[in-house]
């Protein structure tokens, strides 16, 4: 169920975003290099604060804490990719950042509510991979260069199949491939198990082309 906390916090994080990327585009300079850097430190500190959080709370475990979500994967991705712009942590940052966290910011697999730790630790993770994606291709005009979409696929296969391999070791359920969340979501409307997951390919494939069709219309007109 959407709140109201819940709707505040997606308002707080569109607000940054825009107001980085405004700022980027009209006075690209040094300063984005030490705004990129602390996003970088941030999104990171936040994803291992939630690792020490289960290390006190004597939670953590191999079959859940893991960072093998797609979202943990982004994490680390997005805050090289702000640290040190190549091309392919960009792409993928654009890429799992709007198809697949963007989804979890909308469809949060979160019981606890604000200021809980674990709602902002939920909420500033996810949405400093989504502020760092538009900042890094709107902002910084880091375009995905052509193709890219099929190569993050190809990317989130080759992640697909090494969880698969790590859930069937652990009973884990990482990317979600042997239950849905817990809570209510995308993957609920695909359908019962094998087939959702065969549904959330052809919809990130097709999100991907999507993501990367902007860019593959300016090229052609240029």
């Amino acid at each position: 169920m959407v709140s109201a906390e819940h709707l505040l916090t997606i308002g707080v994080i569109a607000v940054l975003t825009v107001g980085l990327v405004a700022a980027a585009r009209r006075g690209p300079g040094r300063w984005t290099v030490i705004a990129c850097r602390l996003l970088a430190l941030g999104i990171v500190g936040s994803e291992v604060s939630w690792w020490v959080w289960l290390a006190f709370q004597g939670t953590y475990r191999a079959d859940f804490a893991l960072p093998l979500q797609l979202c943990d994967i982004a994490c680390l991705v997005s805050a090289t990719a702000l640290w040190t712009r190549r091309p392919l942590l960009v792409e993928l940052t654009w890429f799992w950042g709007l198809a697949g966290t963007a989804n979890g910011l909308v469809t949060p697999d979160l019981p606890q509510h604000f200021p809980d730790f674990l709602f902002l630790q939920y909420f500033l993770t996810h949405g400093g991979i989504v502020i760092a994606a538009f900042l890094l291709v709107v902002g910084l005009r880091i375009s995905p260069r052509p193709w890219s979409s099929l190569r993050a696929f190809g990317l989130t296969f080759v992640l697909l199949l090494g969880d698969g391999l790590v859930d069937l070791a652990l009973d884990a359920n990482y990317l979600y491939l042997r239950r849905p969340p817990a809570v209510y979501s995308l993957l609920d409307l695909l359908g019962p198990w094998p087939w959702y997951i065969a549904a959330a390919a052809a919809i990130a494939l097709v999100s991907f082309l999507l993501l990367e069709l902007p860019f593959t219309l300016v090229r052609s007109r240029s």
